[in-house]
């Protein structure tokens, strides 16, 4: 039988298969391997329970160190800034949560983010540790994340974005395109660029599909419809730097802007607005709506 905090554990915690070395205990191993944490950090997790074994099971101080043990540990932020939005949920049942995700808030635990993400914020909203995205949205973007609440059936729902079986709606405010003949559909290959974080077009066959439309016009500034047929990082930002317009308030594109803090009163006027399937376990049409507006 599984336990719930193993369940926990492996639905929010990182894991670790302990590395070749010297050490005596499998703390002695975790000061050495992460060094910009100190040793009475993970004296402290321990003592909390925040380390597990691959079981589950908190791990005690003197555990004697094995090459390829596995180790659950909670990533923590000492002293982690608050984000000051609010997410809302949808929609809620046995197997799924859909929430709208206000801007600047991450979908998961990464860098400097982990208590201040949608996912741990749900988790404790629902008292449901066993909450899993489905897909993730940027940081800088709002709009609709759906999340698995129940591992049973979870499989059926993970299978509906890679079988492309999910209609995805998006609206971004950018510059106006006059030149362009709308709609239109933009295909490239997308590549890692620079820095690391972001995506750039390269060359050989596509990997990444767009097609666009044109909403509302409001004199510089045009609505745009965007629907992607694949889901690749930074794919629509990227799609719409390359038409010639970068969407409004973007950081990373087509330059990076860098030591900005976050401008809550201008962000990137990019949303994730609609999801359409059929519920693969219930048979029923899905259709959700993001209630968040772009404002030009």
């Amino acid at each position: 039988m599984t336990s719930p905090v193993f369940s926990a554990a492996h639905n929010q915690a990182s894991t670790l298969y302990l590395p070749p070395g010297p050490w005596l205990t499998v703390l002695d191993c975790l000061c050495e391997h992460f060094s910009a944490i100190g040793r009475e950090q993970w004296l402290d997790r321990i003592a909390r329970g925040r380390v597990l074994d691959a079981q589950g099971q908190p791990i005690a101080l003197d555990l004697r160190y094995k090459e390829g043990l596995r180790i659950h540990y909670f990533r923590e932020v000492p002293d982690e800034k608050p984000i000051p939005v609010l997410e809302s949920i949808l929609y809620a049942d046995e197997h799924l949560v859909v929430a709208d995700k206000p801007h600047f808030l991450p979908v998961t635990p990464a860098g400097e983010y982990v208590e201040q993400t949608l996912l741990r914020r749900l988790i404790r909203r629902l008292d449901n540790p066993h909450l899993v995205p489905l897909h993730r949205i940027d940081r800088h973007t709002a709009g609709l994340v759906i999340f698995s609440a129940n591992p049973q059936t979870r499989s059926a729902y993970q299978s509906l974005f890679p079988t492309r079986q999910i209609d995805k709606r998006y609206e971004a405010i950018a510059p106006a395109l006059p030149e362009l003949n709308f709609p239109l559909v933009h295909k490239s290959r997308l590549v890692d660029g620079e820095p690391f974080f972001r995506m750039q077009e390269g060359f050989g066959a596509s990997n990444t599909e767009t097609a666009v439309e044109v909403r509302e016009k409001n004199g510089d500034l045009w609505r745009y419809g965007l629907y992607p047929v694949t889901g690749k990082k930074h794919q629509l930002r990227v799609h719409m730097t390359a038409l010639g317009a970068s969407i409004c308030n973007d950081p990373f594109y087509p330059t990076v802007l860098k030591d900005v803090e976050d401008d809550y009163a201008n962000p990137l006027k990019l949303l994730a607005q609609g999801l359409r399937f059929i519920d693969p376990v219930t048979g029923e049409l899905r259709e959700f709506e993001s209630q968040i507006t772009l404002q030009w």
